[in-house]
């Protein structure tokens, strides 16, 4: 018997569209993950949020670079006293009590956690100084400011603003110490050699001074206000929780 050429199906057509249309589904849901969610952003646009700054970033800066200039010229008044007592015992001694003057830019990066954090909260500082007075003048304050905030940025933006911890906090500090105590000898301490016993005693005792107020009470202060919950719509403060809840 000669077979019938079989008649097109039409009902079988819609089928294999909806099986393509099943299909590109199906492949669009592999792209963005399990369930339908978006897949994570790229590493680009990652950084790119970590780094921009927020309206809350510039504001909790401000406060806390106002907070660091009352700090810094109630200083000036203890150092004032101080210095010649500290000196009095050993020349140079008195140097490290100076971090109290710069402590804020470690501070800020670690609190902030963006790019450029320690020379805002610095300059905020100094100009909150400058308005309560001091003997300084204006031009050598914010210049030492900026300098300093560069200073104690460098060792977290090697890290590309990624690593938070104590020994960066120290590295910070002790960077700032090292800049400043140079700076003091070029142009403060002019008539004392680098190599003479007070020059010595200088160098040390600002980086000691440094790595200990500038790094280490800058890192446990930052805890200490992270507990207090004030930074908890920030990444220092969430991280700082989440590693109360490992502990815990």
């Amino acid at each position: 018997m000669a077979e019938h050429p079989q008649q097109p199906n039409h009902h079988t057509m819609p089928a294999v569209g909806k099986t393509s249309d099943m299909a590109d589904t199906s492949a669009r849901r592999d792209a963005s993950g399990p369930a339908g969610l978006s897949s994570p952003p790229s590493g680009g646009r990652a950084a790119d949020r970590r780094w921009r700054w927020t309206s809350s970033d510039i504001a909790v800066g401000a406060a806390l670079g106002v907070a660091c200039g009352l700090v810094f010229w109630l200083f000036n008044f203890a150092y004032a006293w101080l210095s010649p007592i500290i000196g009095g015992i050993l020349p140079g001694l008195a140097s490290i009590l100076h971090p109290l003057w710069y402590f804020s830019g470690t501070l800020a990066v670690i609190i902030l956690r963006k790019p450029g954090a320690a020379v805002y909260v610095n300059l905020v500082g100094s100009a909150a100084e400058m308005l309560l007075g001091n003997q300084f003048s204006f031009g050598f304050v914010f210049a030492s400011a900026a300098l300093q905030g560069v200073f104690a940025e460098l060792p977290f933006a090697l890290t590309r603003y990624r690593v938070f911890n104590l020994p960066i906090s120290m590295a910070s500090g002790a960077l700032v110490a090292l800049e400043y105590g140079v700076y003091l000898m070029l142009f403060r301490y002019q008539g004392v050699s680098f190599l003479s016993p007070r020059g010595v005693i200088h160098m040390i005792s600002e980086l000691v001074g440094g790595v200990l107020i500038a790094g280490v009470m800058s890192w446990y202060l930052y805890r200490a206000i992270a507990a207090t919950g004030a930074l908890d719509r920030f990444a220092s403060g969430r991280a700082r929780r989440d590693d109360a809840d490992r502990r815990g």
